[in-house]
């Protein structure tokens, strides 16, 4: 029988690696062709593995809870159709003796090779990838240096990316003195630790989920990375609830869904981006990416109560439509754990509607790496001065709060006033005669 090397499939953009949360199928079970093999999480969303081809599964290369990266060979399938993707190594080829000094070279190279790969001993339990673990090789930085740098990956793991801004910053220090001076010795400060918590005889212990840890970790890191400024207005929805009433049901028949306020209310947030391109934007050091592609972010509850946040990618570039198909399809496949791990990558701006619980507005705290969220509170009836030609009265109008929280690092208070205030005026201006 031929052997399969199931890889891990490459998954969105920035997404080099992922930890194995359960295998679905044991050594000897039969695989049909697409059936998933194991579940597998991200930084973002869990997800699941599917073969490429039926066959037997033959071998497993990682355990629960392994990271593996992007391309590795995790399991082996044993198949009757051919296929076969073992490594080339493993055929046998007759190819002539090269001469020593070829020989000699290559051994040299192959040293040299493992010397530089050759893994960084950690004094703690803290997880470092090959990569990173090759960069502190190559740039002679000791495991003291290394544990001492501050990660922004799961669980405060150290990236690549975390690396490189090391460096940048390490090589704009001061040049250390001669060797015949001594110098120093500098201990990094451990990261002060959380006030201890008291725990009575009734009270129960709850452990955090995975995705529960990232969620406070990304909290945390956002609010020590941007000046977090709101902004609020009051925005008059009026029309914009009659006419979603005159159309939701022809809509249910027609599409078979629901048509609810947020395709609405994203496409306004869409025209606005368009209106205020510096809303679209990143912080990267000392350096501003402003982005082409308006791709806003939809925060979701799950069931257990954590958050997550798909991606509508090109959200300008849909109709009403598409936006309802878009945001009816992602808030489904994020309630039944469906998501893939590219539906949670790119986000550019991110949009919460905290009124679906009754909060009238909120303060969000923005998705890193974005500098803009906006939460949209609840649509509640109350008494409004309406102003007309004959004279002002009082009436009753649908009228909710939009919170603009944005990094004021690189959005000042006019852009971030303007912008949320954009956003009003086309919800408040919605044409009662549209067709969807």
């Amino acid at each position: 029988m031929a052997k399969f090397e199931l890889k891990l499939p490459k998954m969105g953009e920035s997404v080099a690696e992922a930890t194995i949360t359960n295998w679905l199928k044991n050594v000897g079970d039969k695989i049909d062709a697409d059936e998933a093999v194991l579940e597998i999480a991200t930084d973002k969303v869990d997800s699941e593995v599917p073969s490429e081809v039926e066959g037997v599964l033959a071998e497993i290369l990682f355990n629960v809870d392994d990271v593996v990266q992007v391309g590795q060979t995790i399991a082996i399938i044993e198949t009757s159709n051919g296929v076969e993707t073992t490594s080339p190594a493993q055929t046998e080829t007759k190819v002539e003796s090269p001469a020593p000094e070829v020989v000699a070279a290559v051994e040299e190279t192959v040293v040299a090779a493992k010397e530089a790969v050759q893994p960084v001993q950690s004094s703690s339990d803290r997880f470092y990838s090959p990569l990173v673990k090759n960069i502190a090789k190559q740039e002679n930085i000791s495991q003291t240096e290394l544990d001492s740098i501050t990660g922004t990956g799961k669980d405060g793991r150290v990236t690549k990316n975390d690396m490189l801004a090391y460096l940048e910053n390490r090589g704009k220090q001061t040049a250390p003195a001669p060797a015949t001076v001594q110098q120093p010795v500098v201990v990094a400060q451990p990261a002060q630790k959380a006030t201890p918590v008291s725990v009575n005889g009734g009270d129960e212990i709850i452990e955090m989920t995975r995705m529960g840890k990232i969620i406070a970790h990304h909290m945390v890191e956002s609010v020590q990375t941007s000046a977090h400024v709101q902004s609020f207005i009051e925005v008059d929805v009026t029309n914009i609830w009659n006419w979603r009433n005159k159309v939701k049901n022809d809509f249910a028949k027609r599409e078979g869904e629901n048509l609810t306020f947020t395709p609405i209310f994203m496409e306004a947030v869409a025209k606005a981006i368009k209106d205020y391109p510096m809303i679209n934007i990143s912080v990267d050091g000392d350096k501003i990416i402003k982005r082409k592609n308006i791709n806003l972010g939809m925060a979701a509850a799950l069931a257990d109560g954590n958050l997550i946040v798909p991606v509508i990618k090109n959200a300008d570039q849909l109709n009403l439509l598409g936006m309802a198909k878009a945001v009816n399809d992602l808030a489904e496949r994020a309630r039944t754990g469906k998501l893939k791990p590219d539906d949670t990558q790119g986000g550019t701006y991110t949009v919460t509607n905290v009124g679906t619980f009754g909060s009238i507005m909120g303060t969000p705290i923005i998705n890193q790496p974005q500098v803009g969220i906006l939460a949209l509170g609840a649509i509640r009836k109350v008494p409004a001065v309406i102003e007309t030609p004959q004279g002002d009265f009082i009436g009753i109008r649908h009228k909710m709060f939009l919170s603009h929280s944005y990094d004021h690092r690189v959005v000042n208070g006019a852009l971030g006033g303007q912008f949320v205030k954009r956003v009003a005026e086309y919800l408040e201006g919605f044409d009662m005669n549209r067709t969807i």
